[in-house]
């Protein structure tokens, strides 16, 4: 299984719909959660309504917290998100062959019987979470909880009998023919990884959607195109917080 974990506290304000681009990760098997960070006030209706259809159109989940929540909340996403596309497989399964119904409508008896595997297959099937994490200039202050979050979410994949591979990505790069930057790649054990970020130039733009669908790509090509790693630009290893420019 596939997903999109996309972590942001405002709009997109350059190049490709989010929204479209969540459908098109939604028809290549992968499904979009989003978590909108803030600290004080709000994250604005703009913004609530993007991340709300951003999800939506992504058949994931959608979640505003505050940074102190966001750990257990990206967990909880993940887990949940697994549950839901395997519960769906097997609605269809169950669909096709007693011609019609759903999980529901089977006697209890049954159901606890679909129940129990459903939680089984939740525990044991491979999952390959890609964390796309939104580096404008409003999310500087915000980026010490993510890399927290984003090392517990680790551990708790690694508890999972299944197979689990963590990447990490964020957004915009440094050109305006940078959408993305991979700043982790696949890996099964964060342990090793002492920096997440690298030199982050901080902008004001957020390029969501272009962002997106390059991740994608990366899921099916193992590549973002003409985008390199920022390790590979710079061949340093500061600490996410080492330097910014904003």
């Amino acid at each position: 299984m596939k997903q999109i974990l996309l972590i942001t506290d405002g709009c997109s304000n350059v190049g490709e719909s989010p929204v479209m681009a969540a459908a098109h990760a939604l028809a290549e098997g992968i499904v979009v959660n989003v978590v909108g960070v803030l600290d004080y006030g709000t994250i604005g209706e703009l913004g609530a309504f993007e991340i709300q259809e951003i999800a939506k159109a992504g058949g994931g989940l959608h979640r505003i917290v505050g940074t102190p929540q966001l750990a257990q909340t990206m967990q909880m996403m993940t887990r949940k998100t697994v549950v839901q596309t395997i519960q769906q497989a097997v609605n269809k399964e169950i669909q096709h062959i007693l011609g019609g119904g759903s999980l529901e409508e089977l006697p209890p008896d049954k159901r606890s019987q679909v129940v129990e595997v459903v939680d089984e297959l939740a525990e044991t099937s491979s999952l390959e979470v890609a964390l796309l994490i939104d580096a404008s200039a409003s999310m500087k202050p915000k980026l010490a909880a993510v890399e927290e979050a984003i090392r517990d979410l680790m551990l708790s994949l690694k508890a999972r009998a299944g197979a689990s591979r963590l990447a990490v990505f964020h957004f915009p790069g440094r050109g305006s023919e940078e959408e993305v930057v991979l700043d982790v790649n696949w890996t099964s054990d964060l342990d090793g990884v002492r920096s997440m970020f690298g030199r982050l130039q901080m902008k004001g733009a957020t390029p969501t959607g272009p962002a997106l669908l390059k991740v994608i790509e990366f899921f099916q090509y193992g590549t973002l195109g003409n985008n390199q790693s920022w390790k590979g630009h710079t061949g340093q290893e500061e600490g996410m917080l080492g330097d910014y420019v904003v």
